[in-house]
Protein backbone atom coordinates (compact mmCIF):
# COMPACT_ATOMS: atom_id res chain seq x y z
CA UNK A 1 0.00 0.00 0.00
CA UNK A 2 1.18 3.61 -0.87
CA UNK A 3 4.27 2.07 -3.48
CA UNK A 4 4.62 3.16 -6.55
CA UNK A 5 5.67 0.67 -9.51
CA UNK A 6 7.75 1.94 -12.57
CA UNK A 7 6.24 0.32 -15.53
CA UNK A 8 8.81 0.77 -17.81
CA UNK A 9 8.60 1.45 -21.92
CA UNK A 10 7.11 -1.73 -23.99
CA UNK A 11 6.36 -3.55 -20.87
CA UNK A 12 2.85 -4.87 -20.33
CA UNK A 13 1.19 -4.11 -17.19
CA UNK A 14 -1.64 -6.87 -15.88
CA UNK A 15 -3.74 -5.99 -13.39
CA UNK A 16 -5.59 -7.93 -11.02
CA UNK A 17 -8.37 -7.37 -8.38
CA UNK A 18 -8.71 -3.47 -7.70
CA UNK A 19 -7.17 -1.39 -10.12
CA UNK A 20 -7.00 2.65 -8.69
CA UNK A 21 -5.33 4.98 -10.13
CA UNK A 22 -5.11 3.58 -13.96
CA UNK A 23 -6.80 6.15 -16.66
CA UNK A 24 -10.76 6.15 -16.48
CA UNK A 25 -12.02 7.81 -20.09
CA UNK A 26 -14.96 9.02 -18.57
CA UNK A 27 -17.47 10.41 -19.09
CA UNK A 28 -18.38 8.25 -22.52
CA UNK A 29 -21.32 8.01 -23.71
CA UNK A 30 -23.08 6.59 -27.48
CA UNK A 31 -26.17 7.18 -28.80
CA UNK A 32 -28.39 6.53 -31.54
CA UNK A 33 -31.49 7.30 -33.57
CA UNK A 34 -34.39 5.24 -33.69
CA UNK A 35 -36.34 6.26 -36.91
CA UNK A 36 -35.29 7.79 -40.02
CA UNK A 37 -35.37 11.49 -39.58
CA UNK A 38 -36.03 14.27 -42.52
CA UNK A 39 -33.37 17.03 -43.58
CA UNK A 40 -35.01 19.97 -45.37
CA UNK A 41 -32.87 21.14 -48.07
CA UNK A 42 -30.02 23.70 -47.72
CA UNK A 43 -30.82 23.70 -43.78
CA UNK A 44 -28.30 22.64 -41.22
CA UNK A 45 -30.92 20.38 -38.82
CA UNK A 46 -29.72 19.26 -35.29
CA UNK A 47 -29.75 15.14 -35.87
CA UNK A 48 -32.28 14.17 -33.66
CA UNK A 49 -30.13 11.23 -31.28
CA UNK A 50 -32.42 9.99 -28.68
CA UNK A 51 -31.75 6.70 -27.31
CA UNK A 52 -28.86 5.79 -25.27
CA UNK A 53 -26.59 2.62 -26.02
CA UNK A 54 -24.75 4.05 -22.21
CA UNK A 55 -23.84 6.88 -20.79
CA UNK A 56 -21.39 6.95 -18.31
CA UNK A 57 -22.20 10.13 -16.12
CA UNK A 58 -25.99 11.11 -17.51
CA UNK A 59 -23.84 14.04 -19.61
CA UNK A 60 -25.97 13.94 -22.65
CA UNK A 61 -29.38 14.85 -22.95
CA UNK A 62 -31.82 12.85 -24.61
CA UNK A 63 -34.32 15.69 -25.03
CA UNK A 64 -32.06 18.06 -26.77
CA UNK A 65 -29.76 16.06 -27.82
CA UNK A 66 -26.59 17.14 -26.69
CA UNK A 67 -23.48 16.03 -24.70
CA UNK A 68 -22.59 18.60 -22.19
CA UNK A 69 -18.64 17.99 -20.46
CA UNK A 70 -19.52 18.00 -17.13
CA UNK A 71 -17.82 19.40 -13.93
CA UNK A 72 -14.26 18.66 -13.51
CA UNK A 73 -14.27 16.47 -16.44
CA UNK A 74 -12.59 19.33 -19.10
CA UNK A 75 -9.91 17.75 -21.39
CA UNK A 76 -9.05 16.30 -24.53
CA UNK A 77 -12.38 14.23 -26.02
CA UNK A 78 -12.42 11.69 -29.09
CA UNK A 79 -16.07 11.98 -30.93
CA UNK A 80 -16.86 9.80 -33.35
CA UNK A 81 -20.28 9.57 -35.95
CA UNK A 82 -21.71 7.22 -38.39
CA UNK A 83 -24.61 8.30 -40.68
CA UNK A 84 -25.98 7.01 -44.06
CA UNK A 85 -28.21 9.76 -45.74
CA UNK A 86 -30.98 8.80 -48.43
CA UNK A 87 -29.31 11.21 -51.23
CA UNK A 88 -30.77 10.17 -54.25
CA UNK A 89 -29.45 9.83 -57.74
CA UNK A 90 -27.97 13.37 -58.12
CA UNK A 91 -24.39 13.14 -58.75
CA UNK A 92 -23.86 17.21 -58.24
CA UNK A 93 -25.42 17.43 -54.72
CA UNK A 94 -23.97 16.20 -51.29
CA UNK A 95 -24.39 16.01 -47.40
CA UNK A 96 -23.22 16.89 -44.92
CA UNK A 97 -22.72 15.74 -41.47
CA UNK A 98 -20.66 17.83 -38.41
CA UNK A 99 -19.78 18.36 -34.60
CA UNK A 100 -20.95 22.18 -33.32
CA UNK A 101 -19.56 23.31 -30.34
CA UNK A 102 -21.31 25.28 -28.15
CA UNK A 103 -23.55 26.32 -31.15
CA UNK A 104 -20.52 26.73 -33.50
CA UNK A 105 -18.58 24.67 -36.21
CA UNK A 106 -15.34 23.98 -34.96
CA UNK A 107 -12.32 23.36 -38.14
CA UNK A 108 -12.80 20.49 -39.16
CA UNK A 109 -15.36 19.14 -37.35
CA UNK A 110 -17.57 17.38 -39.78
CA UNK A 111 -17.40 14.99 -43.10
CA UNK A 112 -18.88 15.59 -46.70
CA UNK A 113 -21.25 12.69 -47.96
CA UNK A 114 -21.34 12.44 -51.18
CA UNK A 115 -24.36 11.10 -53.52
CA UNK A 116 -23.77 7.70 -55.36
CA UNK A 117 -25.33 8.39 -58.89
CA UNK A 118 -27.94 6.38 -60.06
CA UNK A 119 -27.39 2.74 -59.36
CA UNK A 120 -26.11 3.82 -55.48
CA UNK A 121 -28.69 6.14 -53.48
CA UNK A 122 -26.97 6.56 -50.23
CA UNK A 123 -24.25 8.34 -48.65
CA UNK A 124 -22.40 6.71 -46.02
CA UNK A 125 -19.88 9.11 -43.35
CA UNK A 126 -18.36 8.25 -40.71
CA UNK A 127 -15.63 10.45 -38.91
CA UNK A 128 -13.80 11.07 -35.92
CA UNK A 129 -12.43 14.02 -34.06
CA UNK A 130 -10.24 15.46 -31.05
CA UNK A 131 -11.55 18.34 -29.76
CA UNK A 132 -9.98 20.10 -26.35
CA UNK A 133 -13.35 21.14 -24.20
CA UNK A 134 -14.22 22.76 -20.99
CA UNK A 135 -16.23 21.88 -18.17
CA UNK A 136 -19.81 23.46 -19.47
CA UNK A 137 -19.19 22.81 -22.85
CA UNK A 138 -21.59 21.06 -25.12
CA UNK A 139 -21.81 19.29 -28.34
CA UNK A 140 -24.24 18.36 -30.85
CA UNK A 141 -24.24 16.78 -34.47
CA UNK A 142 -25.87 18.28 -37.19
CA UNK A 143 -26.41 17.37 -41.09
CA UNK A 144 -27.32 19.28 -44.08
CA UNK A 145 -28.23 18.35 -47.79
CA UNK A 146 -28.67 20.65 -51.02
CA UNK A 147 -30.61 17.77 -52.90
CA UNK A 148 -33.11 20.61 -53.83
CA UNK A 149 -35.78 18.66 -51.57
CA UNK A 150 -35.82 17.18 -48.38
CA UNK A 151 -33.99 13.76 -48.20
CA UNK A 152 -34.27 11.34 -45.02
CA UNK A 153 -30.84 10.78 -42.39
CA UNK A 154 -31.70 7.12 -42.54
CA UNK A 155 -31.58 5.10 -38.81
CA UNK A 156 -29.51 4.49 -37.44
CA UNK A 157 -27.52 7.18 -37.28
CA UNK A 158 -24.73 6.80 -34.26
CA UNK A 159 -22.65 9.64 -32.21
CA UNK A 160 -20.16 8.85 -29.39
CA UNK A 161 -17.69 10.09 -27.88
CA UNK A 162 -15.21 9.96 -24.67
CA UNK A 163 -12.72 11.61 -22.67
CA UNK A 164 -8.61 10.96 -23.40
CA UNK A 165 -6.76 10.80 -20.16
CA UNK A 166 -3.14 10.82 -20.49
CA UNK A 167 -3.17 12.95 -22.83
Amino acid sequence: SGDTISVPTGATLSVSGSASGLPDNTPAFQVYMSSNQSVSTSTYTKVALANEYYDTDSAYDTSNYRFTVPSGKGGKYLFYFNADFDLGANNSKYGNVLIRVNGSTPTGGGGTVSYGGASNNSGNNTETRTLTLAAGDYVELYCWQNNGSSRNLWNPAVFGGHRLTGV
